[in-house]
């Protein structure tokens, strides 16, 4: 019976997209459009934590790892119950993103865990089956976005940038100085998206990057297997022995190449780098690394962007925190629980979201009239002093008008339905990219020439300074601060309901076909309504989170803190319900998050 109903499954009817002229569409009410000046769209899918499972039985018990016995296990995956993904929600994934997303976006990033758990004793993963399972993910996006040559899809017709996760790996968490079995097999699975010029480093190290705008923008792929507090096999990034010492040199030397380029960068990772409460993902000298890089390349860096937590949420660093003289063995205590660790609690996830709310908490808060990314030389002369040297103290404590002592890390929930799959579409500003080579124009590649060559060799010999230098004095703010040429402007989280889903094909008596719809959008969402996706905009919705009004006095937040502490209770909140809702992609029932501070 199963049988038949995902044969029906698979003809099963994709979600209808409504025309609205050669240049518009709706797609789940949200009004998507196709430039007409240019090859450009300003858009990008970001896609997580696929977690391929071949052995996925429909109807069998997910105390099984839904492999066998009788059980609840939906025909697209079982939402909450900790399986892996059966191959119709990838192939209906594909689908999806083939009718509604094909020809209207620039590139795709790919942040890792595409091979399943091995969390069954009874089938056990091996390496092969690793590699086969990044093959079929590999090969669905060749037939979405390969163009035909000599009769197969060899070549895609925009840069997909793959990024290696902890389950990509064998055994899983545990990846060794390179190059090792994994880079050469990866290397040969992920030949089509790896630019020529960039083999021989990730066939060593496992990271590589692709100009995805040539000469303009840049996706960096981290290998976070060297960061991952759970990686046995290296130990952080302050030796000169380790692997994360030498990502952490390689990374300096391409952002001071992209910055002398006028470049921009994009980052990519698997693990991100959460630090809050009982958690820390990273080693610590691999985490205060990498928040100096990003404050010294803020004008480089436009955003970076992580899997691995299945958890949708933001995370902030303090540059003010990062020093590099963090002594090893001298560091706090964190718990590094994997996401796959069946005793990781709803509880526990919980404890860190609220950790990451007691942060935001203590965030500077902006006296009345301050916005912050305005033009603040146009409050001058119009205020008391008083109400100027609060702001100028304010303006002091975040690094000036557009927080740049911040910077900003997105994790995006997964495919996998740890709560229901999910998917991410950027919309990046292209203003003046009118006439921009695309990557596609450019051969699928750029070719690193002489002079970039010599220059990188000469960076990679010369001897720099533990600190990488900052922007100059006279430099603007970057795009990940003020919205300009490349700044991310919103996102869009589209999730797929497999409850309903699993319901109407009950009602109806035929499965229906998976659907994506918008859970919300950064920008037209009535809660969190970002402007953009700049550190300004998080640092406001943060603090909105935290409980903290942007328009109040520090003395009017204390006293609504007393007064919150009083009664017991945040619930009045409803930016902090909303992003606690949505961490979880609106899997949770209201009763469940009734009480959570």
């Amino acid at each position: 019976m199963w049988l038949s109903l995902l044969l029906l499954a698979i003809a099963a009817a994709s979600p209808v997209v409504v025309q609205q002229s050669p240049q518009q569409q709706v797609l789940g009410g949200i009004e998507i459009k196709s430039p007409s000046s240019s090859k450009l769209h300003g858009r990008f899918l970001h896609i997580t934590d696929i977690h391929l499972d071949p052995f996925y039985e429909p109807g069998s018990s997910p105390r099984k790892s839904c492999h066998r016995g009788k059980g609840k296990a939906g025909y697209l995956g079982a939402p909450g119950e900790g399986c892996d993904s059966p191959e119709i929600l990838l192939n209906q994934t594909f689908d999806w993103i083939e009718r509604n997303l094909k020809d209207k976006i620039d590139f795709i990033v790919w942040t890792g865990d595409s091979a399943r758990h091995d969390n069954d004793e009874r089938i056990p993963r091996t390496e092969t089956q690793i590699e086969e399972l990044n093959q079929a993910v590999v090969d669905k996006f060749m037939e979405v976005f390969g163009e035909k040559k000599d009769g197969g899809r060899n070549k895609p017709t925009i840069p997909i940038v793959p990024n290696i996760g902890n389950n990509d790996v064998m055994p899983h968490n545990i990846f060794e100085k390179g190059p090792n079995k994994c880079t050469r097999k990866l290397g040969r699975v992920w030949k089509p998206f790896i630019p020529e010029e960039q083999r021989h480093t990730f066939l060593q190290w496992g990271w590589f990057y692709t100009e995805v705008i040539p000469s303009k923008l840049a996706v960096v792929s981290l290998n976070t297997m060297y960061f991952y507090e759970s990686n046995a096999a290296v130990d952080g990034c302050a030796a000169r022995s380790e692997p994360g010492y030498h990502h952490f040199e390689w990374l300096r030397v391409q952002l001071q190449l992209m910055r002398e380029r006028e470049m921009k960068a994009i980052l990519i990772g698997h693990v991100p780098p959460a630090r809050s409460g009982k958690r820390q993902n990273w080693d610590e000298s691999c985490w205060q690394k990498y928040t100096l890089w990003l404050h010294q390349y803020r004008d480089v860096v436009v955003g970076s962007m992580y899997g691995h937590m299945n958890l949708d949420h933001f995370i902030i660093q303090d540059s003010r925190e990062a020093t590099l003289d963090a002594a090893a063995d001298n560091l706090p205590s964190f718990s590094s629980d994997d996401e796959h660790d069946q005793n990781i609690t709803t509880q526990s996830k919980f404890g860190y979201l609220s950790s990451l709310r007691e942060e935001w908490a203590r965030l500077p808060s902006p006296p009345s009239g301050v916005e912050l990314g305005s033009d603040l030389e146009a409050l001058k002369g119009r205020k008391k002093r008083k109400k100027k040297n609060k702001r100028k103290r304010f303006l002091k404590k975040i690094g000036g008008p557009y927080a740049e002592r911040y910077s900003v890390s997105l994790v995006s929930p997964s495919v996998i339905p740890r709560y229901y799959p999910t998917i991410r579409v950027f919309e990046y500003n292209i203003t003046g990219l009118e006439h921009a080579v695309t990557w596609a124009d450019s051969g699928s590649h750029v070719s690193m020439d002489s002079e970039r060559a010599q220059r990188e060799t000469e960076l990679n010999k010369k001897k720099l300074p533990r600190i990488p230098s900052p922007p100059s004095k006279s430099a603007p703010p970057g795009p990940a601060y003020s919205n300009q040429p490349l700044t991310l402007l919103n996102y869009i989280q589209y999730y797929a309901n497999l409850t309903q889903i699993e319901n109407r094909s009950k009602l109806d008596g035929e499965l229906s076909a998976l659907e994506y719809e918008v859970e919300y959008h950064t920008h037209q969402d009535d809660i969190y309504h970002m402007r953009d996706l700049t550190m300004p905009s998080f640092f406001d919705l943060a603090t909105r989170i935290a409980g903290n009004s942007p328009a109040a006095s520090s003395v009017d937040i204390e006293k609504k803190r007393k007064k919150k502490k009083k009664k017991g209770s945040k619930k009045d909140n409803k930016v902090w319900r909303a992003f606690l809702n949505r961490a979880f992609v609106g899997f949770l029932d209201d009763y469940e998050l009734d009480g959570v501070e």
